[in-house]
């Protein structure tokens, strides 16, 4: 048969039979239910664990399957392969943290008849997306005597919901001239959390209390939660939107919900852990916090946590093996989204390297911005062997860089694992809307990635 010389992205709806589109629709409905149940870092950390866990993951570094989670914002697991250790780990790394809204340390403000709490935004958000819908608050509140409070408001039915006031038309004639930048102000991604005041506050005209919104909503808070206005200094609570992840479209061929960059790689690796034959090299994930601000923080990519839980894996594994030799054998996607050709702004992006909905995942050989800059590029013999495993396994895949030259780019935690002589590249499904309330993935793609991810983790990749 003669080999078609020029190439095409496949579309991976077209080569899937019956059997494969009821996976494709098993999966998208676990994930589905997993994107609406996981909606902050430390709840994503905590349901990985407990999947990992139940697996028969220990905490023990002698076992053969082991986890480590730190601090409820990152983890780590492996799982031992037919392979030696000294042959390095196929290793699988995304990130749990998600652009959203914080509460500042001192965030309760009363301003005329509603009782607001002060944000400061975390990650890349276009601002005026946050304003008029319905927002959840999660998080935790760390009392004086050390209790952590679990929070978790505006999710179930019967729940309150919180939301920042936008301004009406009839009054933002000035507002519609500004730039994006200059219209939204962050200083005014304030929430309302109440209104009333407490009975008998106001008994006659000219009686003006101080604040009485704001001591009505700590005497309710009081009441329901025992906390204090101290309280909320220590505490860690996040503004996120209020509502389950849906199916998008009649054909619900799409998953639309908050946090898919990068949640779907960490569902889609998580997966392929679980379910991967062990027959390559010992298999590991690290799920890391912190990347959509830089990777910073004990958390993070740029810590040394993943180093230290290497280190303790070879010396329950292979104590005489070098980790510097496990560290250059080592092979590793980068699991991080990329962005999707958007059908009505298409002049952003440079169409033939650019990501299709519905085309599996994604590799991107190179991130960074303006001529490169902090990137990490990808070696044309690692790319090569992904290229041929999923060629030989019929997984669809495509190519893409974040939008044109000069006006998009963006970075992943692959410069991270690079730091370590490691094969990387970034490898993960298409994402529309990314960093806004209600991103949009393939369900084909979610199928696919998981795939790739599988293949990889059981693959035998040799050269070095």
């Amino acid at each position: 048969m003669k080999k078609n010389l020029s190439y095409a992205p496949q579309n991976a709806w077209s080569s899937a039979d019956a059997k494969t589109r009821q996976a494709m629709e098993k999966l998208s409905r676990r994930y589905v239910d997993f994107l609406s149940r996981c909606k902050t870092e430390r709840e994503t950390v905590e349901y990985v664990r407990k999947r990992l866990e139940k697996k028969g993951f220990s905490q023990d570094f002698s076992h053969d399957r082991v986890v480590r989670p730190l601090r409820g914002k990152a983890i780590f697991a492996a799982r031992k392969g037919a392979m030696p250790l000294e042959r390095g780990l196929s290793l699988l790394a995304a990130h749990v943290d998600t652009p959203r809204l914080d509460f500042k340390q001192r965030p309760l403000v009363e301003q005329p008849s509603v009782v607001q709490a002060k944000t400061h935004y975390y990650g890349g958000i276009r601002k005026y997306q946050w304003l008029a819908r319905p927002l959840a608050l999660h998080g935790i509140i760390v009392r004086e005597n050390g209790e952590v409070l679990p929070v978790t408001i505006g999710e179930k039915e019967g729940e309150p919901v919180f939301c920042i006031a936008d301004l009406l038309p009839h009054l933002a004639q000035k507002q519609v001239t500004q730039s994006v930048s200059e219209a939204f102000e962050a200083e005014k991604l304030n929430i309302i959390l109440g209104h009333s005041i407490g009975a008998g506050t106001q008994k006659k005209a000219g009686d003006a209390p101080k604040d009485p919104v704001k001591t009505r909503l700590l005497e309710i808070l009081h009441k329901k939660y025992a906390i204090t206005e101290e309280d909320f200094i220590t505490a860690e609570l996040q503004a996120v939107p209020a509502g389950p992840a849906r199916f998008v479209g009649f054909d619900k061929a799409l998953v639309g919900g908050y946090g898919q960059d990068d949640r779907i790689c960490v569902f889609c690796a998580l997966e392929a852990l679980l379910e991967a034959g062990a027959t390559g090299r010992s298999m590991a994930v690290i799920f890391w916090d912190k990347e959509e601000i830089g990777s910073d923080g004990a958390t993070g990519a740029a810590s040394r946590f993943f180093q230290y839980c290497v280190e303790d894996l070879v010396r329950a594994w292979a104590k005489n093996v070098p980790v510097s030799q496990v560290f250059l054998e080592t092979r590793a996607i980068s699991a991080d989204v990329q962005a999707a050709l958007d059908p009505d702004y298409q002049d952003v992006h440079e169409k033939q390297n650019a990501a299709l909905l519905g085309y599996g995942p994604c590799f991107s050989k190179f991130t960074g911005s303006r001529g490169k800059y902090g990137s990490s590029e990808a070696d044309a013999e690692f790319f090569g062997s992904l290229r041929s495993l999923y060629n030989r396994h019929g997984v669809p895949w495509q190519t893409a860089e974040l939008g044109r030259v000069d006006l998009g780019g963006g970075g992943t935690v692959a410069l991270f694992l690079a730091a370590y002589g490691m094969h990387v590249i970034d490898l993960g499904p298409a994402v529309l809307s990314m960093h806004s309330p209600f991103e949009l993935a393939s369900c084909a793609d979610i199928h696919t990635s998981w795939l790739a991810y599988r293949f990889f983790l059981e693959s035998r990749i040799e050269y070095s």
